[in-house]
């Protein structure tokens, strides 16, 4: 069972939109926002920079945490990532996941990592 979550945000290219999620795995649902696999605000204003995330263990709290986030207002999240990420770099390759990319390019198939738990 997975005890791993993550509240994020997404920022577009110029930093006017952000996007506060949630996932039980960064790189896969990143990855997703990128190919832009699924419709919806993100996709719309291509909002794909991993710009800023916590990590959480128990789902309550980080669902706590994401609404918490969505009603913060633009300045507050600009300082929050600006703390953390000064920069605004995009995080992606920093958490980057061989299975989250296998499971995007063979979503119908199994795949066997040797080694890897």
């Amino acid at each position: 069972m997975n005890n791993n979550y993550y509240v994020y945000i997404l920022a577009n290219k110029y930093k006017t939109v952000f996007y506060t999620g949630i996932t039980n795995d960064l790189y896969r649902r990143t990855l997703e926002h990128k190919a832009k696999i699924n419709q919806g605000f993100s996709e719309k204003y291509n909002a794909d920079n991993l710009v800023y995330y916590e990590y959480f263990s128990n789902i309550i709290d980080a669902i706590k945490r994401e609404e918490r986030l969505k009603r913060w207002n633009r300045k507050w999240k600009i300082d929050l990532i600006e703390k953390l990420n000064p920069e605004w770099r995009d995080l992606t390759n920093e958490i980057g996941d061989a299975r989250s990319e296998a499971r995007l390019k063979f979503p119908n198939r199994r795949i066997l990592f040797l080694g890897v738990r």
